[in-house]
């Protein structure tokens, strides 16, 4: 049977099921397409196929049910009005769509009990298994659905139901192993090596993809021609420039870190170090996966695991397990608008889950206000309306959705997701493979990757100084020691005047002051730009007073410590200087098998803290300032006596002084007398020893009174603690989720213990959560805006 081919003149569109001509809208132009497609790609027949129908009579939320396409198991089924076998839904939108968008094809689908339901536009299709279990039936996303020879076949039907999106996300997860296995084998690279290999051609392929807008995928094929049409046509033109003498996937590869540069993932030197035998098989293996949508989390969790996975053991400390991680950014609820740092990012999981975490807040939001508008638009009495006014008022829904969905697009300036990728997360790693590694996981996981820097986590960069975030979350290293001889030098400068400009004009006249920070400390020890930095050397020492510097106040943080720094003798100091600096407002005690897969050793903890504000810096002051005075008044006595003592003292070394220089005087004029000195030498003798004495016991009453002053101080601090006083959860936790091999286990406390804490915090006001309400509206023109207060945005309809 021949092809079905979709026919088009003068504005029209034919619609086989119809058979009729219609008007050629974008939507009608996509169903059409999409019914060509069941027909050659998946052998539907026309017969048991149709278009346009509507669920009439039906209760309120259904009568307004509609589907593009129908498709049955077979003709009879379709005669007979059994339940359909597929729906769809088709959108015009060369956008990024929602499955929300898609309400009147799922209430179709559900009503009409179908198993699989499908939605496309002209960007992109995606698979649901509808899942009866669940009232209303649930989506499921799926890689695919079945074919017209696979529609009695039950177990067939079972497996594609199975191939969820955990599916595709194992599989991506073995092919960026089997690319990895091919570099080792073929280039005998070191694993570190090959991954920055791969890292290499994945960014190489999402450019491709995203410059394609996600309709090319960078394949095999796609390389091969291009690669030709270099060397025929491209390499030729750059004879006399550097260029002329790079192959194709060299050249391929230069265009890529010029893509990029602003990112400065890769050095001026980087190139492909892989023969190109390795890069062809490796794009083979990815072809049937898209890395265009940044936003699909299937990519970005896969991507996570491999990571896992080849740099577990010697790269083991820069991964937090995923469990801690989630529980951490739960348990400090970063909320939209605010700002987030991670100083020793290392592979990025702290940022990532804080871009998700704060993303499913504005996606839930955005898919509530379209819930709201959508029943706006269509009125009390929709489904009584004529058809053409029901016409109209969904095409009304489509244009409100469109501009809406605006706002979750990274890419649009000013959008929620924009402010949220561009300008809320920040982190920083020393070491260069993670810092790329970070935002290429970033990347894959659905952008936000613009504020992550290699540089040292101890010295501003970029946004990232002092009073910045309103959260940070870390693992900063353990154990480790800066050097007390570190000098900081004028390679720790930031020089690129270009960016230094765009940061000024984006942070204000608090970015040069923080490169201050730097700059006028040129050739001093590293040490010395921190107050513990003669109390302590230990890195999650100085990365302790780092973030709360790092912290506006008020602001809170969350970090994974060594035990040690809750109870050593020797790090009291420390602890007394965060105590009147910031709240401890959560310690949570994991089990040490938690980070033995990541090589540590060290008994962790979890630690949470809030810096004071301005109103609780004045009170602890207060009270710093009247437990003093209570435990002095106490001693007064004491103090009065030691102070008398020392005093006399004075007065008295001043009239041996006057009385000694009397003395030699008179000893002077008997020895030119010529009298017997005996009794003037008796008289100095004793003045001296009177001296000594006088000296010994003010020294005595000084160091009396000064070992009294610590003693006060000592007796001070319980008393400061009593006057601020302020509870302190302590959570023990014997099963955080993962066990001594890395594995998941199964009794993880760690989400039981978030859902206590949230009630606990909000109860006790801990920290206040962020209340700036958007709401949106038509404005006077017609145009959709977001409104806070009242400001208003008008919103980028594309």
């Amino acid at each position: 049977m021949a092809d079905l081919e979709v026919q088009e003149k003068d504005g029209k569109i034919y619609c086989p099921l119809k058979k009729a001509w219609h008007i050629s809208t974008p939507e009608e132009r996509v169903r059409q397409y999409y019914i060509a497609i069941l027909a050659n790609k998946y052998g539907y027949s026309l017969k048991q196929m149709e278009q346009e129908l509507k669920v009439n009579n039906s209760k309120r939320g259904q009568g307004k049910a509609r589907a593009d396409i129908v498709i049955w198991k077979n003709e009879q089924d379709k005669k007979d009005k059994k339940a359909a076998f597929i729906v769809v839904e088709c959108k015009a939108e060369n956008v990024k769509v929602r499955v929300e968008d898609y309400y009147q094809g799922f209430n179709y689908a559900s009503w009409a009990h179908a198993d699989f339901f499908v939605t496309t536009n002209e960007k992109e299709t995606k698979y649901f298994n509808v899942d009866p279990a669940y009232l209303p039936q649930k989506l499921d996303e799926v890689v695919a659905i079945p074919t017209a020879k696979d529609v009695d076949d039950a177990a067939r039907i079972e497996q594609i139901k199975n191939q969820t999106k955990l599916f595709t996300r194992d599989e991506f997860t073995k092919t960026l192993r089997a690319c990895h296995n091919i570099i080792r084998n073929n280039d005998k690279l070191s694993p570190e090596a090959a991954f920055d290999e791969i890292s290499k051609l994945l960014f190489m392929k999402i450019r491709f993809e995203r410059d394609n807008k996600g309709m090319k995928v960078f394949t095999k094929q796609e390389y091969l021609d291009a690669a030709q049409n270099h060397e025929k046509n491209v390499r030729p033109g750059l004879k006399g420039t550097d260029l002329y003498a790079l192959s194709y996937m060299q050249f391929l590869f230069r265009t890529t870190k010029e893509f990029f540069k602003d990112d400065r993932l890769f050095d001026d030197k980087d190139e492909i170090n892989i023969r190109e035998n390795s890069f062809i098989q490796i794009l083979e293996k990815l072809e049937t996966f898209n890395l265009s949508d940044t936003q699909d989390d299937v990519k970005g969790i896969a991507f996570e695991e491999f990571l896992g996975t080849t740099f577990r053991g010697e790269l083991g400390q820069f991964f937090t397990p995923r469990t801690i991680v989630d529980f951490m950014t739960e348990i400090l609820d970063p909320q939209e608008g605010e700002v987030i740092c991670d100083p020793t990012c290392g592979s990025g999981g702290f940022l990532i889950k804080a871009f998700e975490y704060v993303r499913e807040k504005i996606e839930a939001d955005i898919r509530s206000k379209k819930d709201s508008l959508r029943l706006s638009i269509e009125g009390n009495d929709y489904d009584a309306l004529p058809e053409d006014k029901q016409v109209k008022i969904s095409h009304s829904i489509d244009k409100m959705q469109a501009a809406l969905n605006t706002e979750l697009d990274t890419g649009i300036e000013g959008s929620r997701m924009y402010q949220l990728s561009r300008n809320c997360i920040y982190g920083t790693d020393a070491n260069p493979r993670m810092a790329r590694t970070s935002k290429m996981n970033m990347i894959m996981h659905g952008d936000g990757h613009g504020g992550v820097h290699h540089h040292d986590g101890l010295l501003n960069v970029n946004g990232i100084f002092e009073e910045r975030f309103d959260v940070i979350l870390t693992n900063p290293p353990f154990g480790q020691n800066v050097d007390r001889g570190q000098l900081i030098s004028e390679a720790d400068k930031f020089t690129d005047e270009e960016m230094k400009k765009k940061y000024k004009k984006k942070y204000g006249a608090a970015y040069d002051e923080a490169l201050k920070q730097v700059d006028d400390h040129i050739g001093e020890s590293l040490l010395s730009l921190y107050d513990l930095g003669n109390t302590s050397t230990l890195t999650e020492v100085l990365f302790m007073e780092r973030c709360l510097r790092l912290l506006k106040k008020g602001g809170r943080m969350g970090m994974v410590l060594p035990e040690g720094v809750l109870n050593n003798k020797n790090l009291q100091a420390v602890r007394e200087y965060f105590e009147g600096k910031a709240k401890i407002i959560l310690i949570c005690s994991i089990p040490q098998d938690v980070f033995i897969a990541a090589g540590a050793t060290v008994k962790p903890s979890l630690v949470f803290m809030r810096r004071f504000t301005n109103d609780e810096e004045s009170e602890y002051a207060n009270c710093k300032s009247e437990a003093l005075a209570e435990v002095t008044a106490l001693h007064q006595a004491e103090i009065d006596k030691l102070e008398a003592t020392i005093a006399k003292a004075d007065a008295l070394t001043e009239s041996l002084k006057d009385d000694l220089k009397k003395a030699k005087t008179k000893l002077k004029q008997a020895k030119k007398d010529k009298k017997n000195t005996t009794s003037v030498e008796t008289e100095i003798t004793t003045i001296k020893k009177e001296q000594a004495d006088n000296r010994l016991n003010k020294k005595t009453a000084e160091k009396e009174l000064k070992e009294l002053y610590k003693q006060i101080d000592e007796e001070t601090k319980p008393v400061v603690k009593k006057k601020f006083d302020y509870d302190i959860p302590i959570a023990k936790i014997d099963d955080a989720g993962i066990t001594t091999t890395g594995a998941a286990s199964e009794g993880n406390q760690l989400p039981q213990l978030v859902d206590e804490y949230s009630d606990y915090r909000i109860q006790n006001n801990l920290w206040p959560v962020l209340n700036n309400e958007i709401i949106y509206a038509m404005n006077t023109d017609g145009k959709y805006c977001r409104y806070i207060g009242s400001q208003e945005v008008v919103l980028n309809e594309q």
